[in-house]
């Protein structure tokens, strides 16, 4: 009987410790445990994102712009076949994101990787999963002209809304007069999509002092991202990302895209690394990582947890790519079900209303 009443000696102080933990989060960020990194990580406190996104000076907000923007963003008339729109790919039903592992586009085709959200991209330094844009002006413009994807010839498509009477009133409240042209087309779509921010989850109610926000598994699951997960050596900061790319070990299935951010640098440490994408609206956003092949939350811890795959030999590989090799902040994790049902939770937390823009009720007409 000895034996038992030591398990249930441990159980209780366990049980204990638990509760004093989810306390001493509730009790507000300057009362939280240190968070664990790797030493070279630099990862900035979780914290709630700036009311607005910088707007850049030769594209500055204003309401008639961003109304014209939301009316082109939603017409198919902008796509080169006239059957895609912006939000063909990033449908607000489903977190600005389209559902798919990789995205479909003119006449069918398919895309190298899956659409990520365009929710707070405007807080971003670099677009696309491989960085190659600066800015949401650079994102939009690759896209509409992508033969992949929209493939607009942005001079035609400049003619057609020229002869739609509807829009004429819109680009005149928005830039001032009625003309048309590519600039204004992008410049328009941009700002709508820079104001497309995810400002309200439990997450950041909670760490604005509601202490009861996150359920106390959703704490547990917080303590975890922060120390064991290892989560915050790329997802920190308010946007839950450093920005940076790594790879994970998608790229040893050369699968779509797995050059990654190497198409643009051409740096060998650069094979197989993709962005880190911000966490936030996380819940709605499935399929997971820039191949889509992990189909839901529950796949996509489980893969973290094993640690991926240790550098796998490639077979059939380009001869003039150099070898992925896997970010050395990869390593296996050894999550308990219930650790990994806890930090899920958490994950779910950082999810908030990603549908509070719908699609316009009509788009301006040929008459």
């Amino acid at each position: 009987m000895r034996w038992l009443a030591l398990l249930c000696g441990f159980w209780v102080w366990t049980a204990s410790a638990e509760v004093a933990l989810v306390e001493q989060y509730r009790a507000g960020t300057d009362h939280w445990p240190a968070a664990e990194t790797d030493p070279s990580v630099q990862a900035a406190p979780l914290a709630r994102l700036p009311a607005e996104p910088p707007y850049p000076a030769d594209n500055p907000y204003s309401t008639a712009k961003r109304a014209l923007g939301k009316q082109l963003f939603f017409d198919r008339r902008l796509s080169g076949s006239q059957q895609l729109a912006c939000a063909s790919c990033h449908d607000p039903d489903l977190g600005w994101a389209d559902g798919r592992r990789f995205s479909i586009g003119h006449n069918r085709q398919v895309g190298e990787t899956n659409a990520p959200s365009i929710i707070n991209t405007g807080y971003q330094t670099r677009l696309f999963w491989d960085g190659r844009a600066a800015s949401l002006e650079q994102q939009t413009r690759a896209s509409w002209t992508n033969p992949i994807e929209m493939a607009a010839d942005p001079d035609t498509v400049v003619a057609r809304l020229r002869h739609i009477p509807g829009y004429a009133p819109l680009f005149t409240e928005a830039f001032g007069d009625s003309a048309v042209d590519e600039q204004r087309i992008i410049q328009a779509i941009a700002t709508f999509s820079r104001s497309l921010t995810s400002q309200s989850t439990a997450f950041d109610r909670f760490l604005d002092g509601e202490s009861e926000a996150l359920s106390d598994a959703q704490v547990r699951g917080l303590h975890l991202f922060r120390t064991k997960a290892r989560c915050m050596n790329c997802h920190h900061g308010a946007l839950l990302s450093d920005e940076q790319f790594h790879h994970l070990g998608t790229s040893f299935h050369l699968v779509g895209n797995f050059e990654g951010r190497y198409r643009q640098t051409g740096k060998p440490e650069h094979v197989g690394a993709f962005r880190t994408p911000g966490l936030r609206g996380i819940g709605a956003t499935a399929p997971y990582l820039h191949t889509g092949m992990a189909g839901d939350l529950d796949t996509l811890l489980a893969l973290y947890n094993i640690g991926w795959w240790q550098n796998a030999e490639l077979k059939d590989k380009p001869d003039d790519i150099p070898t992925a090799q896997l970010s050395p902040l990869i390593k296996p994790l050894e999550l308990k079900a219930d650790e990994l049902a806890d930090l899920k939770a958490f994950l779910h937390s950082l999810t908030g209303d990603m549908r509070y823009m719908l699609m316009p009720e009509e788009l301006p007409a040929l008459e």
